[in-house]
């Protein structure tokens, strides 16, 4: 291997490794984030309150496309990520109250 090579499969290896600690954040972070929801699905479902909150998700979606713009990530796919966790939020808050 030359040398150049090296140090590309040196810096490969070191970008992939701080994807798979990051992967590993996302899932831990959203696990937390499912154990809070699941929390909220309960409590609504114990008080009769609707499963989704329209106005709430609308404020999510908001709050999060600014902090995408700030991290400068594509706003657009944040709104796709946000919206996709909040069908599931949804769905399990739905089973909740079955």
């Amino acid at each position: 291997m030359t040398d150049t090579v090296e140090k590309a499969a040196a810096l490969l290896r070191g970008h992939r490794e701080s994807i798979d600690r990051l992967d590993a954040i996302l899932v831990f972070t959203l696990a937390e984030r499912f154990k809070h929801t699941q929390a909220v699905g309960v409590l609504k479902a114990e008080n009769e309150l609707p499963p989704s909150d329209p106005v709430r998700e609308e404020a999510q979606i908001k709050r999060l496309t600014d902090l995408a713009e700030q991290a400068d990530l594509d706003p657009e796919f944040a709104k796709k990520f946000l919206n996709f966790v909040i069908q599931e939020v949804i769905q399990h808050h739905k089973q909740h109250q079955s």
